[in-house]
Formats: C-alpha cells, sequence, structure tokens
C-alpha cells in the first residue's frame, strides 16, 4: 500500500528543502551502492528501485512538487487534485516511466542500462583468453603448440535442451515465453512500466517438467582436452589466435565464445627483432676488417656466406637482404642487419708486433710527410 512506502525525502536522506544539486548528489551514491551488479544483498535490488522512484519524483520540479502537495496519492490510481482530468496530462511527461537513471548510469559504470529486462533470444557466450609462450624461433618460422582447455559443449542426450525429452519443455507460465515479466502502475502521470527477468525460467521463456538424467538439467557438459593451435610464420609479441567456439558456453541456445591465444616470445641471445627486420652482432679481427674477407653469418633461416669489404669500419651495418621475418599478412621478409664490431687483439706474438710497429711507422712517416708539405702532388 502506498500509505507504508518511505517518504521520498527519508529515502535518498534528504531535506525538503534539499536543492537539485543536493538530490543528485545523494541519488549517485545510493544507486551506486545497491545497484544489484554491485551489491549481492538479497535486498538490494529492492533498495535500489527505491531509491530510483524517489530520484526520479524529486529529481522533476513539476512531479516534486505534486509529491510535496499531494504525497504518494499524486501517483496512486484514480488520484484527483480538484480538477477533472489527469492535470498533469500536458506537461511533457513520458507514459512509459521516468527518465534521467541511463545518463546517470552512464557516469557510475561507463555504459548504459535500460530499464527494461533483455529478451530472452540467444546470446552468445564470453570470450576466453590464454597467453602461451614460445621461443623467438619458432615465432619467426612458425609452429604448433596444444593449448590445454576445459569448455561446456552441449549435452550429447538432450542436444542442450536440459530435458528429458522435446515433450518435458514447456513455456513458462508465468512469463508466457518471453523471459522477463512486466510491472505497470497508473498513477497521475500516465502508466509507469518496468520489466525485469522472470524469476521462474531466469530468462529463458521455458520450464524443464523432467530433466535430462545425463547432464542434470544444466543442458552440457564439461570438457578438458588439448586442441592442436598453429602459430602462423611471423607471429609478433602480444597478437592473439582466435580459436572459434572454444570460449564460454551461450546463453538461451546461443552460440559459444571464442578462444583468444596470446602469443608470449621468448628472447634468443643471437637476435634482436624490430618489425620484420632481424639484427645481431658480427664480430671481426683487425685484420679481417682492414683487408677484407668471408665469413660465414648465422641467420633465422640458416647459416650464409658473407663478403666483408676492405676497410670495413667499426659500428659498420652490413645489410642481408630477404633475410628478416617474413610478414604475418603478405609473406614479404624482412631484412637482416649486421652490426660489426671489431676486437682488438690483446695477446699478440712476436712476429705480429713487429709486423704492427712496422705498420704504424709507414702511417706515421705518412702523416709526416703530408703536413711537411700538404699541398704537394
Amino acid at each position: 500500500m502506498a500509505d507504508e512506502k518511505r517518504d521520498y525525502y527519508e529515502t535518498l536522506g534528504v531535506n525538503k528543502t534539499a536543492t537539485k544539486d543536493e538530490i543528485r548528489s545523494a541519488y549517485r551514491k545510493l544507486a551506486k551502492k545497491y545497484h544489484p551488479d554491485i551489491n549481492h544483498d538479497p535486498d538490494a535490488p529492492k533498495k535500489f528501485e527505491e531509491v530510483q522512484e524517489a530520484y526520479d519524483v524529486l529529481s522533476d520540479d513539476q512531479k516534486r512538487a505534486a509529491y510535496d502537495q499531494y504525497g504518494f496519492a499524486a501517483f496512486g490510481q484514480g488520484a484527483s487534485t480538484g480538477g477533472t482530468g489527469n492535470p498533469f496530462e500536458n506537461a511533457g511527461f513520458s507514459s512509459q516511466g521516468f527518465g534521467g537513471f541511463d545518463d546517470l548510469f552512464n557516469s557510475f559504470f561507463g555504459g548504459g542500462r535500460s530499464r527494461r529486462a533483455q529478451s530472452n533470444g540467444p546470446q552468445k557466450g564470453n570470450d576466453t583468453l590464454y597467453s602461451v609462450k614460445i621461443s623467438f624461433m619458432d615465432a619467426v618460422n612458425g609452429t604448433h603448440i596444444d593449448v590445454p582447455l576445459t569448455y561446456d559443449q552441449p549435452c550429447d542426450a538432450c542436444g542442450g535442451t536440459g530435458a528429458a525429452s522435446p515433450s518435458d519443455i514447456q513455456t513458462c507460465p508465468y512469463c508466457g515465453g518471453t523471459g522477463y515479466t512486466t510491472q505497470r502502475q497508473q498513477t497521475i502521470f500516465g502508466v509507469m512500466e518496468s520489466q525485469t527477468v522472470c524469476p521462474h525460467c531466469h530468462g529463458t521463456g521455458k520450464q524443464i517438467k523432467k530433466a535430462c538424467p545425463k547432464c542434470g538439467g544444466e543442458g552440457y557438459s564439461r570438457v578438458r582436452t588439448n586442441i592442436d593451435v598453429t602459430i602462423p610464420a611471423g607471429i609478433n609479441e602480444g597478437q592473439q589466435i582466435r580459436v572459434k567456439g572454444k570460449g564460454e558456453r551461450g546463453v538461451n541456445d546461443g552460440p559459444n565464445g571464442d578462444l583468444y591465444v596470446e602469443i608470449k616470445i621468448d628472447s634468443d641471445k643471437r637476435f634482436t627483432r624490430d618489425g620484420n627486420d632481424i639484427h645481431s652482432n658480427l664480430d671481426l679481427g683487425f685484420a679481417e676488417a682492414s683487408l677484407g674477407t668471408t665469413v660465414d653469418v648465422e641467420t633465422v633461416y640458416g647459416t650464409v656466406s658473407v663478403e666483408i669489404p676492405a676497410g670495413t669500419q667499426p659500428d659498420a651495418i652490413l645489410k642481408l637482404k630477404g633475410k628478416g621475418v617474413k610478414d604475418l599478412r603478405t609473406s614479404r621478409p624482412g631484412d637482416h642487419y649486421l652490426h660489426v664490431k671489431i676486437h682488438t687483439p690483446t695477446d699478440l706474438t712476436k712476429t705480429q708486433k713487429d709486423l704492427l710497429e712496422q705498420f704504424q711507422k709507414e702511417e706515421n712517416s705518412k702523416k709526416k710527410s703530408w703536413w711537411k708539405n700538404p699541398f704537394k702532388k
């Protein structure tokens, strides 16, 4: 009954002289506190509805004025204000309920929420994520991995219905198969309507008279298995591979969600990767860099022979075209860059020292000759 309801001001915890900002602030705190998605207390949904109803009235000047003058009688069926008909008929109020909640819900949780319950149509299940680490070379060349997986699949005895037989499935008598119940209240502003998920069929629109003996009415069974996942050549850190239908089970005969395998890649002592390019160090001796030579170089595709030009300088970069990682989409390979590191010998024989000393004398002689007559040809 109306006289058993809490005063709207009391519900929001504000005075009758409260400003709109004070009412809005009180509502935001209480709506967040009692929202069923956050507060799982059995009384939370009822308290949330009370808070919403109070705010719907007190946040609107004309509705608030009617409530202040007539109390709950302003919203009761057949309420009269001394005139004929509905005195607020042309005030611009919606006959389908009070607005404003969606905007406030957006500010709390980042998304809108309708006051209408969702229909009982098929809904895809949630996706799941599995992270796996592979070697650097497997990422370059591709591989296959086994992914341990636990997922729900429809019961093979009942086909996912949860019923012992098709005749044991009946339309929910409480919601008429819609999956939600509708509450209507005649008020001075028109018909107020709200919808909630049917508590008897939990939104499916169906009831099972006799449960499937194999799955106990669940309609599905848990499966534990390993699935083979192909890792394509050229995959990079953080990329994901989608395995369709291996996520969480759907709702109301909806399809399963998908499994996403996220790739993590181990480092390699020999190589580093930048996009599709490979980088590595090339160690050369002083004589090799000075005179030039041919060396065997390890790449991600095996060993290749590389010509080192005479006079190669420290920190020079040599490019091996097409020896990088193949692009995941185009298969076009990147390049391999060799970063030259020249090592100075520390354990020289007498012959090596004599040769280097002779080399140094000749170099010094060239410098002196040039400074003596730098313009002489």
